[in-house]
């Protein structure tokens, strides 16, 4: 039992270190006001995203018929 005291002392470190941070957290978040973060949220959602765009048309396949078959040379239209 002894061997494991070594472990004691990060624990407690660890520990102090959490609640630390878990304080700092608390004091730095402010009340944000209901009509400012309305105002927020309407600009972004104007805004254009790259992500937005259209995807593009689904490729059409062929549907399987279980037969191996090698395409043919005609190109399709």
């Amino acid at each position: 039992m002894s061997v494991l005291l070594w472990l004691v002392p990060p624990v407690v470190v660890t520990l102090v270190a959490m609640a630390w941070v878990t304080w700092l957290g608390r004091a730095g978040r402010g009340e944000v006001d209901p009509d400012v973060a309305i105002a927020r949220l309407a600009t972004a959602l104007r805004r254009e995203h790259p992500g937005q765009r259209t995807p593009p048309p689904a490729v059409r396949r062929d549907r399987s018929t279980g037969i191996a078959v090698r395409p043919s040379r005609a190109t399709r239209p």
